[in-house]
C-alpha cells in the first residue's frame, strides 16, 4: 500500500470515529486549507498557467464545506445562534464569490480570519466539554 492509500484510510477512520463535534472542526479545518491554497494560487505570478484554475477550484471547495456547515444549522430550534451562523455562512459565500469573480484576494484573507476565529471557538468548546461529549451538541449546530 503507497502512502496515499495509507493516507486516505487514516482520513476515513477519523471520520468514521470522529464525534459530531470533532466533525464541525474537521470541516473548519479543510475549508481552512483549501482559503490557504486558493491564497497561494493567487500569490502565484500572473502569467502561471494554471493559477486561475487553481484560485477557482480552491475557493469552490471552500464554498461546498461552508455551505455544508451552513445546511447543518438547525433553524427551527437554534434561535438567533443559528440565524446568526447561518448569515454568517451566507457572508462568506457571498465574499469568496467576490473573490473568484474578481479574482482578489482580499475578501479570502477576510473569511479565512472569520472563519479561523469560528473554528478556534469552536475547538475551545470541545476541549471544555471533553468530559462530556453529550452537551457539545448545540442548539442549532447539527
Amino acid at each position: 500500500m503507497n502512502a496515499q492509500a495509507y493516507a486516505r484510510t487514516y482520513r476515513t477512520n477519523a471520520v468514521m470515529t470522529a464525534t459530531p463535534g470533532q466533525l464541525v472542526l474537521m470541516l473548519y479545518d479543510g475549508a481552512l486549507r483549501f482559503l490557504e491554497l486558493a491564497k497561494s494560487a493567487f500569490a502565484q505570478p500572473a502569467e502561471s498557467p494554471h493559477r486561475i484554475e487553481e484560485i477557482n477550484q480552491h475557493l469552490l471547495k471552500a464554498q461546498a464545506i461552508i455551505t455544508e456547515l451552513q445546511s447543518g444549522l438547525n433553524l427551527q430550534e437554534g434561535g438567533e445562534f443559528a440565524q446568526t451562523m447561518n448569515r454568517l455562512y451566507s457572508y462568506h459565500n457571498r465574499r469568496l464569490f467576490e473573490a473568484n469573480l474578481r479574482k482578489d484576494p482580499a475578501p479570502v484573507a477576510e473569511v479565512e480570519r472569520l472563519l479561523r476565529e469560528i473554528r478556534n471557538a469552536w475547538a475551545e468548546m470541545l476541549v471544555s466539554h471533553a468530559g462530556n461529549p453529550q452537551t457539545v451538541h448545540m442548539r442549532g449546530v447539527g
